[in-house]
């Protein structure tokens, strides 16, 4: 254990940080060091004050401390931190913010250090929950996870979706520092230097609560003594530190329009006497974290699948299935819903492995965060809820790309035929959505087969995957030994006399297949292809069928931007193939599946009825 470092140790430090964060912004010519400078204290006593369990060695050592910056325009004070515990150099610092360096904008994995990419406000308190939880209800450890936060991110409603899930879940190992330094990008934030107001509400929501003068270095390893020591009322603790914005230099301390805005070298030459003697070779030591691991799991065969041809169930039934299933052989696997698992039917589940499940209740933002940080903990969070609430997370989810987590997301009640709930619920916008991720996955399984096996292909990929699931009952049409690789498709119906290939998936590829009948009773013969991987999609075998038949025509219960015909023409745009594309063109209402499908013309009816006018 070493000695508790003096005072006058963590100022030098704090001198240092701040020498650091000026003169890597200066150099850069760009960044946030006055938003650095008023968390100094606060984070420097944190790391180096005996609090802090790290082991510097090792990132990722299962019960290392975790701290993660949510107001990740701090970026500069975060590296400072690190280069203050010797894992930096001063020419490593000098690349702040430059092409190629791991020392980006706001942090990224890029930094081994970093726990998840930050950077887009309100979300970091979400994913220190994720870490938590997996801390205190699956690992068992004793770690401790800290989240800097900035009062102008308290006005987005994630943190606020948080911390009830926080107090609800008992999360005393959860510690958030709320830097209150008054002013946001352009002005004053909403409480301002009002602590009482930040407490009142963070108190109200169940919390513990810690106001204290965010550079006074007493008062900050109180605090983080304190925090530790009411781990008795189970419950998670807030640090809520008044703090001037830009601390330590006297021109632009408390001062607008410094957010986002660097000294120039002038301005840098008259700031760095104002901090005083700086002492280059001054460190910092983080107490190590206790040996301690989860125990291991050794994962154990699947039992195998028991459908009947010809039967029927919904695909969202055999989701919840499979993750049942499927659990004894991917024993990292848990569940997150967002209090709709028994129509998700992630329920079966919870049923089956309820220390495995999450209620994360109508909470999508911070469900997706939490998912992310059990995902940093080496789980494989499968998240779910109806397809069209996954829209007013997007941001979490688009955020989620840069920390490469391996994460998996479930929509139910996709489309149109959805039927009476009418257009609320019905998700039009999500393959466009999980489309657009970098290296992500986009499945949509037809049949209990194909959504038990594609699950089972999400958990095998390491990355991101989005698996869409259809609300009706469908046939059966695959056999249990069927198999769905990522990137395939298959072909259904062909034949040499193929006139054109339909390109359907989920419940528009029953439409298909009716077609194919009623067409093949006329002597007109048509492919049809079961799309079930959107992203990436099976090029060759399109690109084969573009040459056997006349045109390509896709059929899809989603708007036509982003969806199924925009992937397939994607994939097909350098060759000159004809695609038409049946989608949700009108604005959707109540009614029966038939009756939707038919008036949104992607049906059977309107696929007879295209073919026969390319015929």
């Amino acid at each position: 254990m070493p000695d508790a470092p003096t005072l006058e140790h963590l100022k030098k430090l704090a001198t240092l940080i701040r020498y650091n964060i000026l003169t890597m912004t200066t150099r850069a010519g760009s960044g946030h060091p006055t938003s650095s400078l008023s968390a100094t204290e606060l984070m420097a006593g944190l790391m180096f004050g005996g609090i802090f369990r790290y082991d510097l060695d090792n990132p990722k050592h299962p019960n290392n401390d975790r701290l993660i910056f949510s107001k990740g325009h701090a970026s500069p004070l975060f590296y400072a931190l690190w280069a203050a515990a010797g894992r930096l150099t001063d020419d490593e610092l000098k690349t702040y913010r430059q092409f190629g360096s791991p020392l980006e904008g706001h942090p990224t994995m890029t930094f081994r250090y970093t726990e998840a990419a930050t950077g887009s406000l309100g979300q970091g308190l979400s994913i220190g929950l994720g870490i938590a939880l997996n801390a205190k209800y699956l690992d068992k450890l004793p770690y401790t996870t800290y989240v800097l936060l900035g009062d102008s991110e308290m006005a987005e409603g994630s943190q606020w979706e948080t911390m009830q899930l926080a107090a609800h879940y008992k999360l005393d190992n959860l510690v958030g520092v709320l830097d209150v330094n008054r002013l946001g990008q352009r002005g004053a934030t909403m409480y301002g230097h009002d602590l009482m107001a930040y407490e009142e509400r963070i108190k109200a929501f169940g919390w513990e609560t810690i106001l204290i003068d965010g550079h006074s270095f007493p008062e900050v390893l109180a605090a983080y003594n304190r925090a530790m020591t009411v781990t008795d009322a189970d419950k998670p603790v807030m640090i809520i530190a008044r703090t001037i914005k830009g601390k330590g230099v006297s021109f632009i301390e408390d001062k607008n329009g410094w957010h986002g805005k660097t000294l120039n070298k002038e301005e840098l030459a008259r700031a760095l006497p104002e901090l005083g003697p700086v002492d280059h070779a001054v460190r910092g030591t983080v107490t190590a974290p206790l040996d301690l691991k989860p125990p291991a799991v050794a994962p154990k065969p699947a039992a195998p699948l028991a459908y009947k041809l010809g039967d029927s169930l919904a695909t969202r039934k055999a989701y919840g299935n499979a993750l049942k299933r499927l659990y004894p052989q991917f024993p990292n696997l848990v569940s997150l819903d967002g209090e709709v698992s028994n129509s998700t039917y992630a329920e079966t589940f919870e049923d089956a492995y309820p220390q495995k499940f999450f209620e994360m209740y109508i909470a999508e933002q911070n469900m997706v965060g939490a998912g992310l940080g059990l995902a940093t903990r080496g789980k494989i969070p499968f998240v779910s809820t109806f397809a069209a609430f996954f829209s007013r997370a997007f941001d979490q989810i688009r955020m989620s790309q840069y920390t490469e987590p391996n994460l998996k997301f479930c929509g139910s009640h996709a489309g149109v035929s959805i039927g009476e709930d009418g257009p609320s619920q019905m998700g039009l916008e999500d393959l466009a959505m999980f489309r657009t991720m970098l290296d992500g996955v986009v499945l949509y399984p037809a049949d209990a087969v194909s959504a038990e096996r594609l699950v089972e292909e999400a958990l095998k990929h390491h990355g991101t995957a989005y698996i869409r699931t259809s609300r009706g009952a469908t046939p059966i049409i695959y056999g249990p030994e069927e198999q769905f690789p990522i990137g395939g498709c298959k072909v259904l119906r062909q034949s040499p006399q193929d006139v054109a290939t339909v390109i359907a998936a989920g419940v528009t590829l029953f439409e298909a297949l009716a077609a194919y009948d009623e067409l093949n009773q006329e002597g007109i013969q048509i492919r049809v292809i079961d799309l079930y991987s959107v992203k990436p999609v099976d090029a060759a075998t399109l690109m084969d069928a573009a040459r056997a038949t006349k045109a390509l025509i896709t059929v899809e219960d989603h708007y036509p931007e982003g969806g199924i015909g925009e992937a397939v023409r994607s994939a097909l745009a350098p060759h000159p193939v004809p695609v038409y594309s049946l989608a949700v063109t009108k604005k959707p209402k109540s009614g029966k599946p038939a009756e939707l499908l038919d008036f949104e013309e992607i049906s059977r009816q309107a696929i007879v009825k295209l073919v026969r006018q390319i015929k």
